[in-house]
C-alpha cells in the first residue's frame, strides 16, 4: 500500500489534499504556515485535518521502517518466500505485521525450544495429524537420557504444540476479539497499603470491576497510577472456558487419545502464552486510547490558556503573596521590563500591614501603575483584600492571577538567562506580572506540562504528549502572531521555521543592530535562509515599520497583489489599509491566479481591514466572594463566582477563592447529556457556581454550574 492510498483511508479527506500537503510536508513546510498561507493546494484544510495528515503519514513511516527490518531479518533467516513477502508488505498495521513475524522471531530459550533439541518435534507432528492409533507406544519411541518417560515425551510434544498455537494469527485474533468485547479489568486493594494516607485518593478503586472497552479514560489512568504506586493490584478477567471451548472447536478434528493432548496443549497456549501476552496487548490499547484522549484534554485546556485575554502593554505592579517569608513586589514598565522589586509584610507573623500598604500606594504612584496583579497562591485572598482597601489617587484595576509554573520558570536557566542578578523570587513575580500583560508571551517559557491543567499529564507517553504539546503552543503563538522588536526567544522558537537557533540569532542580530525596520531585513540574520524566511515571514509584525503591511499577516509574497488591488483603487497601501467601506468593494474573482483563489483573497482582505488585530478578548477584573477564606466558609447551597481553572473528560474544577478548587462533574454541568466539557465551559471562564457537597476532612467540594 502506497503513502497516499493509506492516509486517504484513514482520514478520509481528497486524494489532491492529500497528496499536496505530503508534499509540502516533505518540502518541511510547517502546519500553520500550510493551513495559512497554502490553502489552494490543500482544499483549505485546516491545522486539526493537516494534523491528522502528519499523524498517519509518520505511522506509515513507522510501519514501512518495520516492514524492511523483518523482512531483512527473514532474508538473513533464509525464510523469506515470496508468499511471506507479499503477505508482510501488505500488511496495514503493527499487530497483524508482528503476528506474521512471530513464529520466526529470535527467542529465548523455551520449552518449546528444549523439546525440540530432545528430537520431540515428529511427535507434536505426529499428534497434530489426530491419526495416531496408539499413542503411548508412538510416544515410547521418543524416550531417551533426556526424555525418560514417554509423559515426559508426551509433555515436550504438548510444549511445542503450544507454541504452535500460539503462533497462529487466526487464533489470536479469536481472543483479540474476544477480549476487545468482554474484557473486564478489576482491582483490589493490598491490604498492608490500605491505611496510608496516599492510598486514600484511590479509595474508590480499592474493590473495583468495569468493563474495559468502556472504562473512561481518566479513570483507566488512575487505576494504573494506583497500580504503579503499589496500592492496589490490577487484572484483567474474561471467561477462559468459553474461549477454549472455540479453540478446541476450531482445532480438534477427533476424539482420541490424540485430541487430549492437544486439548491439553490448548489450555497450556491459552494460560502460558497467549492470555498473559494478548491480555497485555488490550490493556496497551486501552491505555493507548486513554492517553490519547488525556493529551487531547491537555491541548486542549493548554490552548485555551495560552488564547488567555491579555491586558496589554500596561504598567503593573505583580505581587507574588506569602505569609512567613512576606510578598515580593515588582513594579514592570508596559514592555515588561523589570523597574523595581522589595518585599512587604502585610500578614503574620509580622503583621506590617499599615507599612505595606503606603509602600503599595508609594510604588503605584512613582512609577505610574496602571494594573495589580496577585499571584492566586499562598496568602493569595488576604493579599487581594489588603490591596483593594487601598484608596489609590487614580483607578487601578486589580487581578488575580494563576501561578502556575512559575516556580519552574524562576528556576530556569531562561530565567537566569533573562535576571541574572536576581533570585527566583524576583524572577517569579515578573512571571506573575507579564502573564497579566500577555499570557502566551510569558507562558511559552514554561514547560507545558508544568502549567498544571489537564488530567495525568506524567501517566500518558510522554513523547506523544510532547508532541502535541510543542504542535498546540506553536498554533497558538503563529495565530497571533510576534512582534519581532520585543518577543524573546522562547516566543521566536515556536514561530513557523524559526526553532531555538534561528530565535537566538535573531535577538543576537536584534541586539546589535536595533530593531527591525521591515520584514524583509529578516534576511539578514544569520543561517535565516529563504526556505525559513517562507515559512516565518507571515507571522512576524514589525510595528510602525516602512511596510504597513509588515504589521499584518500579509505574507510578503502577496504584496505585490495587495499593491495592484490599491492602485487598480487609486489608493496607496496606507490609505487603502483599515478602509473597510472601499474594501468591501473590491471583486475578489478579479484578482484570482493559477495559485492565489478565494481562500487566500478573503484572507488577505480580512487582514487589509484590520491589519494585526488580535483574536484575544481583554483581561476582565474578577472578584471572589469576601467571606469565603477556607474550605469551612463553604456552606451547601450556597452561590459563588468563580473562574474555571482546569478541564477534564470528567468535569471542571473552579477556583472559588481558596486552597482547594471545586470540581463540576460533567452530570451537573447541564440538565441535558453533555458529549464534551469544552462544549459548555472554557478555561478562565468567569462563571457562577453552587456548592453541592463538601468533604473536609477529604478536602473535596462538588459544584454544579448555575451561569
Amino acid at each position: 500500500m502506497q503513502i497516499l492510498q493509506y492516509i486517504i483511508q484513514q482520514t478520509q479527506l481528497s486524494a489532491k489534499s492529500v497528496e499536496n500537503t505530503i508534499s509540502l510536508l516533505n518540502e518541511d513546510a510547517t502546519i500553520p504556515f500550510i493551513s495559512r498561507y497554502r490553502k489552494e493546494m490543500t482544499g483549505n484544510l485546516d491545522e486539526v485535518q493537516i494534523g491528522e495528515i502528519v499523524k498517519f503519514k509518520e505511522l506509515f513511516e513507522s510501519l514501512e521502517k518495520r516492514k524492511k527490518a523483518i523482512l531483512k531479518a527473514l532474508e538473513e533467516q533464509g525464510v523469506l518466500t515470496s508468499e511471506l513477502k507479499e503477505k508482510v508488505s501488505d500488511s496495514k498495521d503493527i499487530i497483524s505485521l508482528e503476528d506474521l513475524y512471530l513464529p520466526f522471531k529470535k527467542k529465548r530459550k523455551t520449552k518449546a525450544e528444549t523439546a525440540r533439541l530432545q528430537g520431540l518435534e515428529p511427535l507434536a507432528k505426529m499428534i497434530m495429524s489426530q491419526n495416531i492409533r496408539d499413542l503411548e507406544h508412538t510416544a515410547s519411541k521418543y524416550t531417551s537420557n533426556e526424555v525418560e518417560t514417554i509423559e515426559v515425551a508426551l509433555e515436550g510434544a504438548r510444549f511445542i504444540i503450544a507454541e504452535w498455537i500460539n503462533e497462529r494469527t487466526d487464533i489470536r485474533n479469536t481472543i483479540r476479539r474476544e477480549l476487545e468485547k468482554y474484557a473486564i479489568i478489576s482491582s483490589k486493594v493490598i491490604k498492608k497499603e490500605k491505611d496510608l494516607e496516599k492510598a486514600q485518593k484511590f479509595k474508590d478503586y480499592f474493590d473495583w470491576s468495569e468493563s474495559l472497552s468502556r472504562i473512561p479514560s481518566h479513570r483507566l489512568l488512575a487505576i494504573l497510577r494506583a497500580e504503579k504506586e503499589g496500592f492496589i493490584r490490577l487484572k484483567i478477567e474474561i471467561d477462559s472456558e468459553r474461549i477454549l471451548h472455540r479453540l478446541a472447536n476450531r482445532i480438534i478434528r477427533s476424539q482420541n487419545e490424540c485430541s487430549e493432548q492437544i486439548e491439553l496443549a490448548i489450555k497450556d497456549a491459552f494460560k502460558r502464552l497467549l492470555y498473559p501476552s494478548l491480555s497485555n496487548e488490550r490493556l496497551s490499547l486501552a491505555k493507548e486510547k486513554a492517553d490519547e484522549e488525556a493529551i487531547m484534554v491537555f491541548s486542549k485546556n493548554l490552548k485555551q490558556l495560552l488564547l488567555g485575554a491579555p491586558l496589554g502593554e500596561k504598567r503593573i505592579l505583580a505581587i507574588d503573596p506569602g505569609f512567613r517569608s512576606g510578598c515580593k513586589v515588582v513594579c514592570l514598565n508596559a514592555q515588561g521590563e523589570l523597574e523595581h522589586n522589595e518585599n512587604i509584610f502585610p500578614h503574620e507573623p509580622q503583621n506590617q500591614k499599615l507599612e505595606a500598604i503606603k509602600k503599595i500606594s508609594f510604588l503605584v504612584d512613582a512609577h505610574k501603575i496602571e494594573a495589580i496583579a496577585i499571584g492566586n497562591g499562598t496568602a493569595s485572598r488576604e493579599t487581594e483584600q489588603l490591596v483593594k482597601k487601598i484608596e489609590f489617587k487614580h483607578s487601578v484595576d486589580v487581578f488575580v492571577v494563576s501561578e502556575a509554573g512559575a516556580s519552574i520558570y524562576s528556576a530556569s536557566k531562561i530565567a537566569r538567562d533573562e535576571f541574572p542578578n536576581y533570585d527566583v523570587t524576583v524572577r517569579g513575580s515578573v512571571s506573575i506580572g507579564r502573564r497579566l500583560q500577555d499570557p502566551l508571551a510569558e507562558l511559552v517559557k514554561i514547560d507545558a506540562k508544568s502549567i498544571g491543567v489537564g488530567q495525568y499529564q506524567h501517566d500518558v507517553d510522554q513523547t506523544k504528549l510532547k508532541n502535541s504539546l510543542d504542535q498546540t503552543v506553536q498554533s497558538c503563538v503563529n495565530t497571533i502572531g510576534v512582534n519581532i522588536n520585543t518577543a524573546s526567544e522562547s516566543l521566536l522558537s515556536y514561530v513557523s521555521g524559526i526553532g531555538s537557533k534561528l530565535a537566538e540569532n535573531i535577538v543576537n542580530y536584534r541586539n546589535e543592530n536595533g530593531s527591525f525596520s521591515s520584514r524583509n531585513e529578516v534576511k539578514k540574520v544569520p543561517r535565516l535562509g529563504g526556505k525559513a524566511y517562507e515559512q516565518a515571514a507571515g507571522f512576524l509584525r514589525i510595528k510602525n515599520g516602512k511596510n504597513p503591511l509588515d504589521d499584518s499577516a500579509v505574507h510578503p509574497e502577496s504584496y505585490a497583489l495587495v499593491d495592484k488591488i490599491a492602485k487598480d483603487n487609486h489608493k496607496k497601501v496606507s490609505e487603502f489599509i483599515g478602509n473597510k467601506e472601499l474594501i468591501q468593494k473590491i471583486n475578489l474573482k478579479n484578482y484570482t491566479t493559477e495559485t492565489i483563489g478565494l481562500p487566500t483573497l478573503q484572507d488577505i482582505v480580512k487582514e487589509l481591514e484590520k491589519p494585526g488585530l488580535d483574536p484575544r478578548e481583554k483581561a476582565k477584573v474578577f472578584s471572589f466572594d469576601k467571606n469565603i477564606k477556607t474550605i469551612s466558609d463553604l456552606r451547601i447551597g450556597q452561590l459563588l463566582p468563580g473562574i474555571v481553572n482546569n478541564i477534564t473528560n470528567f468535569g471542571c474544577f473552579v477556583d472559588v477563592g481558596i486552597k482547594e478548587s471545586g470540581l463540576i462533574h460533567v452530570s451537573n454541568l447541564s440538565d441535558t447529556f453533555v458529549k464534551d466539557v469544552n462544549a459548555i465551559v472554557n478555561l478562565q471562564q468567569q462563571i457562577i457556581v453552587k456548592v453541592l457537597e463538601v468533604d473536609v476532612i477529604r478536602k473535596r467540594i462538588q459544584l454544579a454550574l448555575v451561569k
